[in-house]
């Protein structure tokens, strides 16, 4: 009893204060999540060999997982707002472990189907929760506490196809199992990070820290614009990462005629680097505000993007790292941006842009797919470099900044 009033003691008075060993906590359980989640297309090349699926087919497998992941996140998301559970995150990585063991014995497509929808329903209770949790944990610094958390994200994204090259190439599907390892550490992870969750909430820290905004008010006209604003950002950012997560090693394969390996090396650049970028924009959205990171980050990308079909080998992995390290810095400052809009609404707006962003890749993704095998890989790359340019209308979005009073 005495340890319970201890860790409620020190949840208390860490309200003021950025709680960096939280946010480490629920980052490395990103990391682990998503590198799990980002299993699933770095084997695509070799379920497509095994069982001779179309591109269109593999195209609906992310459609079922990133649909699974986008449906329930705003769901999970208004009950956290209401009902906050704070161990509901370690309960959300039973269901990606289940979802895991059955890809890994998964021998027809339907059981493929329902082994990512099993994960990604995972994912949907996870990121409204912890983005909760990194906001509560932030002390002030939103944008900085978000980044922290979805870095984590990044690197595991960007970890899969590694590690996918290393073992799951040379082993196969069966050796997806092992990755069940890393289910297990963020179980323990996110059980602790419960704990804390719980003493905050019974300190009362939670209403206090989840009441305030720090932000200009904006009338109710100017939130509904922004977020329209907001979903077409997310729609052009998502939809270009669909097409380099899911297709990128495809094209270095047919253009260049690359081994899998490599390519899956190459698509492990592109994924370091948005996970370098994600780490950059939280410091520069504190700094600068919010709007200006996420313009300068869709729209500053497009160059390099529109450059990459036009490239030699490395000329396109390169433009494509530096195009992934600016576009990535965008996410966390639109989340920050719109839950300062709804700062009561922290839980639902995450879940809502959560599952925007797994929606749309998962769209995205079809959509490529569908069109590859119309008309060649390379085709749907002309297109998809096009997508940047829609970050120009980050300009009407409205500047939430306080004025200075100097």
């Amino acid at each position: 009893m005495q340890k319970e009033s201890q860790v409620s003691e020190k949840a208390a008075s860490s309200g003021q204060q950025t709680v960096f060993a939280i946010l480490a906590a629920i980052s490395v359980a990103h990391l682990l999540n998503d590198m799990i989640q980002s299993v699933i297309p770095a084997i695509y090349p070799v379920i497509k060999e095994n069982y001779g699926f179309t591109f269109g087919e593999i195209g609906l497998i992310t459609l079922v997982f990133q649909s699974a992941s986008s449906l329930l996140q705003p769901l999970t998301g208004w009950y956290a707002d209401r009902k906050p559970r704070p161990y509901s995150l370690a309960s959300g990585m039973c269901l990606t472990l289940s979802g895991l063991c059955l890809l890994a014995s998964a021998s027809s497509y339907a059981t493929i189907l329902m082994a990512v929808a099993l994960i990604g329903c995972g994912s949907s209770v996870f990121h409204p929760g912890a983005s909760r949790v990194a906001q509560l944990a932030s002390g002030g610094r939103k944008s900085l506490a978000q980044s922290i958390f979805q870095v984590g994200g990044n690197g595991g994204s960007a970890l899969g196809p590694l590690v996918a090259a290393l073992i799951v190439i040379p082993f196969g599907q069966g050796a997806v199992g092992w990755f069940a390892l890393a289910a297990l550490a963020a179980v323990a992870l996110l059980t602790a990070v419960g704990r804390w969750y719980s003493a905050a909430i019974a300190a009362g820290m939670h209403s206090r820290v989840m009441g305030a905004s720090g932000v200009a008010t904006v009338s109710r006209r100017k939130v509904r614009m922004a977020m329209i604003l907001l979903v077409v950002l997310l729609f052009s950012k998502y939809f270009y990462i669909a097409s380099m997560t899911d297709y990128f090693t495809f094209y270095l394969i047919g253009k260049f005629d690359v081994s899998v390996r490599f390519a899956q090396f190459c698509l492990f650049g592109f994924l370091s680097a948005l996970a370098a970028g994600t780490v950059a924009g939280g410091f520069l959205g504190d700094r600068f505000g919010r709007k200006y990171v996420i313009l300068g980050s869709i729209f500053g990308a497009a160059p390099f993007a529109l450059a990459v079909p036009y490239a030699g080998l490395w000329g396109a992995v390169i433009l494509s790292m530096i195009a992934g390290l600016i576009i990535a810095s965008a996410f966390s400052a639109i989340i920050v941006y719109a839950t300062d809009l709804m700062p009561t609404r922290v839980g639902m707006v995450s879940g809502i842009f959560f599952g925007l962003m797994f929606g749309l890749g998962g769209i995205g993704s079809a959509l490529f797919g569908w069109m590859a095998d119309h008309t060649g890989i390379e085709y749907v790359f002309r297109i998809s470099t096009l997508l940047p340019l829609l970050g120009a209308v980050a300009c009407f979005l409205p500047d939430t900044r306080i004025p200075s009073r100097n």
